[in-house]
């Protein structure tokens, strides 16, 4: 049994059975998802999950300006996701905050300080945020805007009245900050067709549906792996009631993509689906909502997102399927192909195995540029990791497969995102920058490209524009194994002096791959920072354990930022953590 002081918020969804009772599985789907996108912004102000509940949970923050600047930033989120839904789906979180103690005991939280939450919670109206004078006073001086009084409140089960101040929708937000390809076709063996989309509404809104496929065979096209058929192969399929599977054998699709659009007056909904035809498999779907009112911006939206969840599914089905040549007649893309089924089961064995297939395949043939961009990539994720140590040797190898792999592939993001991470991290500020920015302009649609971009602006000392960047990566790119934000967001909110943060995302990072060595060395100096000297102490133990050749000065002469004064902020850290 354990009893904390902290300032705890009760959250829940207005109508949530109401919801349910219409529409079981899509309330929970939609549900889980607004669940996602809130999830890095608890982490970018250091707050903890204590429970989840059927409709909402309970967090605990260090301070209660964290959890009030989080209260409203997750509000201004929801109303902007809101924004983009038909009224009747409209899911708007109640949310109530108190500073007090509460017990933890067999992963049960109960107490006075979450019975006042909870009772707050009911008061505030849908969208809104309501919180305790003792919360309040303890803020106030660190909140950018003020929340109005709302009077006293005499509770039930609470023998004492209950002073709130709220803030609602409308009110000031608080913000956090603002196919041409070199891979040769037959490498590209998945052959992906987007079917013209069915339009559910009249016959008027058939444009929105064709307007959206053509967006997503476009953003598509864009990447190297797979090979994306023309709107005027898929399209002639309109209204014919062919089966997917005669579909595909007519135009030789291994993977098909193929939705539905619903508008009702101002609002549209939209749904797709990844399928494989030959055995009717639905490998992946979804379901996205928007304004008519800014019809580009929301087909933008819904294309980037559709993107950023199809195409690590296609690349894990593909890395999947049994080997296609015999052993005695090995093929590069065969090899390719084998190294990145290796690649997305990320341990250290299969880190050895990929590497040694990825070799093979460039050895089979030079001008693969998609296996040199894969090799360059693992290689920076062995020293991430800590199972490979970083070496001038080892990032040049890296630098000149990223340079071959652009060489190859010039219309790649992928490829410029791995050049530019490269560079950044050798200390090549300004060509990485460029690199980045090249990659974001290929491929506006790449989650991966965007995320690097980040990782230029952190090393240059941007830290809140990397924030921003590394936190829309986490949200929609968070399914490829190639990037790892958690970690890079740790460093950029430990730089900014936001500590708790910065612990946050490092056990983000940590609870998925527990021995990363960035993860485990910036959660050392963090802690230390915090003044948690004897958990600081473990940390470096930890590390000890897991990399005995890691030493201060051997992990500090492999940091170039760009800000002397960033790189000192670090090395002050591990230091009073007791690394030497």
């Amino acid at each position: 049994m354990e009893r904390r002081l902290a300032a705890i918020l009760c959250a829940d969804v207005a109508g949530y059975s109401r919801m349910m009772g219409i529409d079981e599985d899509g309330t929970h789907a939609a549900f889980k998802a607004h669940r996602g996108a809130i999830h890095p912004i608890i982490l970018n102000h250091a707050g903890r999950i204590v429970k989840h509940t059927g409709d909402g949970f309970l967090l605990e923050f260090a301070t209660a300006a964290s959890a009030i600047q989080f209260g409203i930033e997750m509000q201004s989120l929801m109303a902007e996701r809101n924004a983009d839904l038909p009224s009747d789906r409209n899911m708007r979180f109640r949310l109530g905050i108190h500073q007090g103690e509460f017990t933890v005991d067999d992963g049960e939280a109960f107490g006075d300080g979450i019975n006042v939450a909870v009772n707050l919670e009911s008061i505030a109206v849908p969208g809104g945020v309501a919180v305790s004078a003792k919360a309040y006073e303890e803020a106030g001086p660190q909140l950018p805007i003020k929340l109005t009084s709302a009077g006293s409140f005499q509770f039930k089960n609470l023998q004492e009245p209950v002073q709130a101040w709220t803030w609602e929708p409308g009110s000031a937000a608080i913000r956090s900050g603002t196919s041409v390809t070199g891979l040769p076709p037959q490498y590209r063996s998945a052959i992906v067709g987007v079917l013209p989309f069915v339009n559910l509404s009249d016959g008027a809104d058939a444009y929105l549906a064709d307007g959206l496929a053509d967006d997503l065979i476009h953003a598509l096209s864009l990447q190297s792996f797979f090979r994306v058929l023309s709107r005027t192969s898929t399209f002639r399929f309109r209204d014919r009631g062919l089966n997917p599977r005669l579909i595909a054998r007519e135009i030789d699709a291994t993977y098909l993509i193929q939705g539905t659009v619903r508008r009702s007056r101002h609002k549209l909904r939209v749904t797709a689906e990844l399928i494989a035809p030959e055995t009717g498999a639905q490998l992946w779907t979804g379901r996205y909502d928007g304004d008519v009112g800014d019809l580009f911006a929301m087909q933008d939206e819904i294309t980037t997102s559709l993107c950023a969840a199809l195409m690590p599914e296609i690349y894990r089905v593909e890395a999947s399927i049994p080997v296609r040549a015999p052993a005695t007649d090995p093929t590069a893309w065969d090899r390719f192909l084998r190294g990145l089924s290796h690649y997305y089961r990320p341990t250290k064995a299969d880190y050895e195995i990929s590497i040694s297939l990825f070799r093979q395949a460039i050895a089979l043939d030079p001008t693969l540029g998609l296996a040199h961009a894969y090799l360059a990539t693992i290689l920076m994720q062995g020293i991430n990791f800590g199972w490979i140590k970083g070496s001038r040797e080892l990032w040049d190898e890296a630098k000149n497969l990223a340079l071959d792999s652009v060489r190859l592939d010039g219309r790649s993001s992928f490829a410029y995102a791995i050049l530019a991470f490269v560079r950044a991290m050798q200390g090549d500020h300004e060509d990485g920058m460029k690199a980045a920015r090249k990659a974001t302009e290929l491929n506006a649609y790449d989650m991966g490209a965007r995320g690097v971009l980040g990782l230029c602006h952190m090393v240059n000392g941007e830290h809140q524009q990397a924030i921003d960047l590394f936190s829309i990566a986490a949200q929609r790119g968070n399914s490829d194994p190639r990037y790892q934000w958690p970690a890079l967001n740790a460093y950029s909110h430990y730089l900014l002096g936001r500590y708790e943060a910065a612990l946050s995302w490092a056990r983000e990072e940590l609870f998925l791959y527990p021995n990363h060595l960035q993860a485990l060395t910036i959660r050392a100096a963090t802690l230390a920072q915090l003044g948690a000297t004897d958990q600081a102490g473990d940390a470096v133990d930890v590390l000890r354990a897991q990399y005995p050749w890691l030493t201060l000065d051997r992990h500090i002469k492999n940091i170039r930022w760009k800000r002397r004064e960033d790189i000192d902020h670090y090395r002050d850290g591990l230091i009073r953590a007791g690394l030497v």
